[in-house]
């Protein structure tokens, strides 16, 4: 008889659910939910565990810090208790992590056919990792191999300051600044991050900015209608890099920079031709330190169950 984990990958905006085959690590039976369309995320399992067979151990993966048992989404109302909801649910274990966590932990499992490579050279084995994602919001972690496993270091290196590496990127940083004091990166590498950078450069020109989703950045950019969106969809990526090898400088990430979320797939061809590469190497004295690093965009469907699973198999190893 199969044995089965729940697993779960749960942002500000979609709450993905599967479950998986402990013997094995292998996803099936995977449905969507909008994070809207429910009052709680206890509510969004149970409905989904309503038609699967009984599960006795489960690993969420959530856009929020983990830090102890209570559990409250940065972009999202969802909060709640692990232990009541594990209890609550008639569960065995229960393991609730940051999201980028499961994503870092499927890294190992991926397929040279399931990621795209920007730049750099081969990755070398045993050496760090990095992770990183705009989306919703912007997602950070990294992975070491430390005694013959993968360890995630989760963290919340999306609310670091924005950092400026040319004149232009300053001309954002002032009128954001002005606007909410502190900015983060997450304030420029997000779905919103897109549409303030946009807003950024019309208003520093003394313009009115219109009221833009992201999607309408990018589509206007993309169809070449708008000057303003296509500036402000390259100065995205232009800052998508540099914030890329600011983390390989910070771990020494020779096994290679991977790029999660799901902003980047929706403009890939741009993303190729865009001044993306040339920043991640823009390190100055450092240059030669980061431009053997591979950088890659995941293009696994779901990252996130994946590496969900791969946590909850290597806890269940650990503990059972």
């Amino acid at each position: 008889m199969t044995n089965y984990a729940l697993v779960g990958d749960v942002g500000g905006t979609n709450a993905r659910l599967a479950l998986c085959d402990v013997s094995n690590g292998s996803i099936s039976q995977t449905k969507t939910f909008s994070t809207s369309d429910f009052q709680s995320l206890e509510d969004v399992i149970r409905h989904y565990l309503s038609e699967k067979p009984p599960v006795k151990s489960a690993c969420i993966a959530i856009a929020c810090p983990v830090k102890d048992d209570w559990i409250e989404m940065t972009n999202h109302h969802w909060a709640f208790s692990t232990q009541e909801m594990r209890q609550n649910l008639g569960l065995e274990h229960l393991e609730v992590i940051n999201d980028f966590t499961a994503v870092s932990m499927a890294i190992p499992m991926l397929t040279d056919s399931e990621v795209i490579q920007f730049g750099g050279n081969r990755p070398v084995d045993g050496k760090p990792i990095a992770i990183y994602g705009a989306g919703t919001g912007l997602g950070v972690s990294h992975l070491v191999h430390v005694d013959k496993r993968w360890v995630s270091l989760p963290g919340e290196g999306g609310h670091v300051d924005f950092s400026c590496g040319t004149e232009e990127e300053d001309m954002i940083m002032n009128v954001l600044r002005a606007e909410r004091g502190r900015v983060s990166a997450e304030r420029v590498l997000s779905g919103k991050g897109l549409v303030n950078i946009y807003r950024a450069i019309v208003i520093s020109d003394k313009r009115t900015p219109e009221v833009l989703q992201p999607q309408d950045v990018t589509e206007r950019a993309l169809a070449g209608s708008c000057t303003d969106c296509r500036r402000a969809l390259s100065l995205f990526c232009v800052i998508m890099g540099r914030f890329g090898g600011n983390l390989a400088l910070t771990l020494g990430t020779f096994g290679g920079v991977y790029i999660a979320g799901g902003i980047v797939p929706r403009f890939l061809e741009f993303f190729k031709a865009s001044g993306f590469r040339a920043a991640f190497e823009d390190k100055g004295r450092f240059r030669s330190y980061v431009e053997d690093i591979p950088v890659y965009l995941i293009t696994h469907d779901q990252p996130g169950l994946l590496g969900a699973g791969a946590h909850m198999r290597q806890y269940l190893g650990m503990v059972l």
